[in-house]
């Protein structure tokens, strides 16, 4: 009995040493997958949009060596009737409205500061569609309609294996995936876990095989396609997207702070939703978009581009919220109002005809429900019009 307890203990002991050695070299898997997991809770949401740097892989976007550029303040106004308890409800965590160029009303709600690098959510999809067209321009791609395949043939015999350049910057690419953030187990969730321990988000899009529609025959939002374009980008420039964003787009803005990129396992950037900047830093962006695609004396993006990407191209249902290359348009929307939108409360809305870009963050754990979207671009007009 004795010499079986001895061995029992050595196995035991063995046991609790190979734990420790996984759990050492898994420990950077093992916290950022906790932190994913509690990345929207009620107690930590608004600390963790401003540190995503502490859950996820990331990669710098360096603002460049230039001066920054000043964002002046202009007259003060009084926002609104309604519009404290819209903040106060919708979790907002800054505002910042611009009108011809300057400031007219910046705040920041719930701890947090104009120092906080912020998640974009799918705000960064916009960027990625400034980016394309930059390169469009260049002529790094033959055509809007070529096949996605001709650029990234990763995705040969997956669900995009059909779906042309043009399709997945509509999000008409008809292929299956869910989006539903409060089901642990769909699609966007499954991706989001993937990314937290180091998988690749080309192999995940690679491995989706289901559509319930034609390339361009109906729309539908499904992010894996922003993935997608930044793999055609890739392919087509040989680059990565963090380089070619803060190259031909971030650097000319003249930014207060380095930016970052969540990434995947392999150092891709999470290009659907990982990009983080400061509040002012995200407006400067909208300012030189409205200003269509000038800046500092300089055509940043092609104007062209600015309206093609901004028009509601996408086969979207009549009457409702229509859809650009990664760009949304409002219902009722006249011409130049549109907006790029991020889950949990991030909108950068910009109305050209009345010169305003209005920036907000937030931390709304209810953004998904009935009619909160319409609610806040309501707001947003409501606050242009009192201008």
């Amino acid at each position: 009995m004795r010499r079986v307890g001895k061995w029992l203990g050595r196995i035991l002991l063995a046991l609790v040493l190979a734990t420790l050695v996984v759990g050492f070299w898994k420990r950077e898997e093992i916290t950022r997958l906790l932190a994913v997991n509690s990345l929207f809770s009620e107690e930590k949401i608004v600390h963790n949009f401003s540190n995503m740097d502490a859950a996820f892989l990331t990669a710098p976007l360096p603002r460049g060596a230039g001066a920054t550029t000043e964002l002046p303040y202009g007259a003060e106004f009084e926002l609104p009737a309604g519009t404290g308890q819209w903040i106060e409800e919708r979790a907002v965590t800054s505002l910042l409205v611009m009108q011809g160029g300057k400031i007219r009303y910046e705040e920041y709600y719930l701890g947090t500061g104009p120092d906080d690098r912020r998640i974009s959510w799918s705000i960064a999809k916009s960027y990625l569609s400034a980016l394309f067209g930059v390169l469009e321009d260049e002529g790094a791609f033959d055509s809007l309609d070529d096949p996605v395949v001709k650029y990234a043939p990763l995705l040969k015999g997956s669900a995009y294996d059909g779906a042309s350049i043009r399709n997945v910057l509509n999000m008409a690419s008809g292929v299956v995936f869910d989006e539903d953030y409060l089901d642990y187990d769909s699609d966007i969730n499954r991706m989001g876990r993937a990314v937290a321990l180091g998988g690749k988000l080309d192999d995940f899009a690679a491995s989706i095989t289901e559509t319930f529609a034609d390339p361009g025959e109906t729309w539908k939002y499904v992010s894996i396609d922003t993935h997608v374009i930044s793999m055609v980008i890739r392919g087509a420039t040989g680059r990565s997207v963090p380089e070619l964003l803060s190259e031909k787009v971030l650097v000319p803005l003249g930014m207060e702070r380095d930016g970052y990129y969540i990434t995947d396992g392999a150092g891709v950037a999470f290009v659907l939703g990982g990009l983080n900047f400061t509040t002012r830093d995200f407006a400067r962006f909208g300012q030189m978009i409205l200003q269509n695609g000038q800046y500092n004396g300089q055509q940043v993006i092609p104007v062209d581009w600015i309206a093609e990407s901004t028009a509601a191209t996408a086969p979207t249902e009549p009457g409702k919220e229509g859809y650009g290359y990664q760009w949304r348009i409002p219902a009722g929307a006249h011409e130049g109002e549109f907006f790029g939108r991020g889950v949990y409360g991030q909108y950068l809305y910009m109305d050209q005809k009345r010169g305003v870009v209005i920036m907000t963050t937030g931390a709304d754990r209810n953004f998904r429900d009935d009619g909160v979207n319409e609610l806040n671009i309501e707001m947003f007009r409501k606050i242009t019009q009192s201008l």
